[in-house]
């Protein structure tokens, strides 16, 4: 491997950290500099993109291209045709032109390997990370704990619970963060399960036990949602390798003995029945399940193209529809276009722009889908397992809320790491070389 190889993986660990313990820091360590800490991956990303450009470990496709018209494109338009604000603009475009290319370049200088190694740190840190959020759950907001951002003593719990609970945010400046935690913890969990080998099956164990406890605690229908999801997809692959069916006979006995260890400890049952009154509140406020699940998950998205034709031709400029953006355009955070992500990127960019955007992300769901599932049919999971944490998030998350930016971006680049195919297609994540030989 060579010294900038290495360099650059150094670089992606320094970011998952960054990504997990940026909102601690803001919110507990350094609450000075809660603002400059809101971007503090982006010049770590714009060192990795500098140097895998320089190294020619940035591939060449559709997707960086696409995403990069449409990004500098919109930095003209927003400043020209739209809000007129050059910081907005900078602060809405760099996510298409700074945090979707990490993406590739985790994807390219990552190996399998080293996303399993990933995995196995995500077991470790799960087991503080529920203990924090429990911390979180029963103590009152005025807790140093639940210290919100800048030292904020208001708390950071989200007072979308039940029963005068809180939605805990862990190390994170938001219960988004959280959520987004476990949703990454479960095809490891699930993958582990599966492949045990090299694993230590007390750490898996506790691992499986802070991801089902992360569920109600987390007062999260989303989590649920995603955790659902995931088994979905491992049942899936397991059908296509039965030889993987002692594994999965192993861990529904494990899940059981969780469920009756779990069960049997008082904040468990009071989260759980905190959890379903959540749950049958807001069900009937978006009209039960069909609502939760059609409007909450698929965020609007028909909607978004159906109204498209009402929106400016060029927008009302990238970056507007960012918390950023609004506080700086309006002095009030408020969600100034759209709070679903497809009606964002077409309110700020326009019908044309916007819906450019969309389908490259869906374009880059779809490949990586069928890849994923290529695996699946050589018999290797792990693409597959993770696709169902990532493909939501990359398809319709919230990019403009760093901490889900940051988890599409990783997420993704997972997703191409484990994949290292060969196949000629529109990602070319293997660029004709290997990352060693660079």
């Amino acid at each position: 491997m060579s010294r900038t190889n290495h360099l650059l993986k150094q670089s992606v660990w320094l970011f998952f950290f960054l990504l997990l313990f940026e909102g601690a820091l803001r919110k507990w360590f350094l609450p000075s500099l809660a603002t400059p800490l809101l971007v503090v991956r982006d010049p770590l990303a714009v060192w990795l993109i500098a140097v895998a450009w320089k190294r020619n470990l940035l591939p060449s496709n559709v997707y960086l291209i696409g995403m990069a018209v449409f990004g500098f494109t919109g930095l003209i338009t927003a400043v020209f045709l739209g809000h007129g604000n050059l910081p907005v603009a900078v602060y809405g475009a760099r996510i298409l032109l700074i945090h979707f290319p990490v993406m590739f370049i985790i994807g390219r200088v990552f190996t399998a390997h080293d996303v399993v190694k990933i995995g196995k740190a995500m077991l470790w840190i799960s087991i503080p990370m529920i203990v924090i959020t429990a911390l979180q759950f029963y103590s009152p907001q005025s807790a140093w704990v639940n210290r919100g951002v800048g030292g904020d003593m208001e708390g950071s719990g989200f007072n979308g619970g039940a029963m005068g609970y809180f939605r805990p945010s862990g190390t994170f400046s938001f219960t988004t963060g959280n959520t987004l935690f476990f949703s990454l913890l479960a095809p490891f969990v699930f993958y582990f399960w599966l492949q045990p080998k090299g694993t230590s099956r007390l750490l898996l164990i506790a691992a499986t036990l802070s991801l089902f406890a992360s569920i109600p605690i987390s007062i999260s229908r989303g989590l649920l949602f995603q955790v659902g999801v995931t088994l979905i997809f491992t049942i899936l692959a397991t059908a296509k390798n039965p030889r993987y069916i002692r594994h999965i006979l192993t861990a529904v006995i494990a899940s059981f003995l969780v469920f009756a260890i779990l069960s049997n400890t008082e904040f468990f049952r009071t989260a759980t029945e905190v959890f379903f009154a959540r749950f049958e509140s807001a069900s009937d406020d978006e009209g039960g399940l069909k609502g939760t699940l059609v409007d909450r998950f698929l965020g609007g998205l028909l909607s978004a193209v159906s109204e498209s034709d009402n929106q400016p031709f060029w927008g009302y400029g990238i970056g507007m529809g960012t918390n950023v953006g609004s506080m700086l355009l309006t002095g009030d955070r408020e969600f100034l276009i759209a709070e679903g992500e497809w009606g964002r990127l077409i309110g700020e960019m326009g019908p044309l722009m916007g819906l450019g955007v969309i389908i490259i992300r869906l374009g880059f769901c779809s490949e990586t889908a069928i890849l994923s599932y290529r695996k699946v049919l050589a018999g290797d999971m792990l693409p597959w397992i993770l696709l169902s944490a990532g493909v939501l998030i990359i398809l319709q998350g919230q990019w403009a809320q760093p901490t889900t930016l940051g988890f599409s971006t990783f997420m993704g680049g997972l997703i191409l790491a484990s994949l290292q195919e060969p196949y000629k297609l529109r990602l070319r994540i293997d660029n004709n070389a290997s990352p060693a030989s660079a």
